[in-house]
């Protein structure tokens, strides 16, 4: 079996990293000192300290292993170095104009563990995402999102 490659940029894998690590080396030691604590305290079955942190190890522990996977399937790709920047592939900066209000719009295409929409990221996987690659400037595109279908033209692709 083998381990779906994920996309992303150089930036979001260190993103990944730098939680990662600040789970283990920060967040991690504060909770077992948490639980030793309210352990202190003596009887754990009514102890609301004790089942707070152990509730917050479960988190963290949880998410060091999500993280831990994400990295692990991650596909790394630097939008920099790509060479075809005349269709809308991983990682350009695509402007667009929506067509029902004539505003332009601009989106970089990002893999899904970097999505952050209100910030103009987007992953490629997203009804946006997928309907744009491959297309070029002056090219429209219509999608249907979870909102309606939406209309677009390319005007640039950086």
């Amino acid at each position: 079996m083998s381990i779906e490659r994920v996309p992303i940029t150089p930036e979001g894998y260190k993103k990944l990293q730098e939680e990662l690590k600040r789970l283990k080396a920060v967040d991690r030691p504060e909770v077992i000192k948490l639980i030793e604590h309210a352990r202190a305290f003596g009887d754990l079955t009514e102890n609301a300290e004790y089942d707070t942190a152990k509730d917050r190890q479960g988190f963290i522990e949880a998410r060091i292993k999500e993280l831990e996977s994400k990295i692990a399937r991650a596909d790394v790709i630097d939008p920099s170095k790509l060479t075809n920047k005349d269709r809308v592939i991983f990682g350009v900066r695509v402007t667009l104009e929506v067509i029902e209000t004539d505003d332009p719009v601009t989106y970089q295409l990002v893999g899904p563990d970097e999505s952050e929409p209100e910030n103009g990221l987007i992953s490629v996987i997203s009804p946006i995402g997928r309907a744009l690659l491959g297309k070029q400037e002056g090219d429209e595109v219509r999608v249907q999102t979870p909102g309606g279908i939406r209309e677009f033209v390319v005007l640039k692709i950086e």
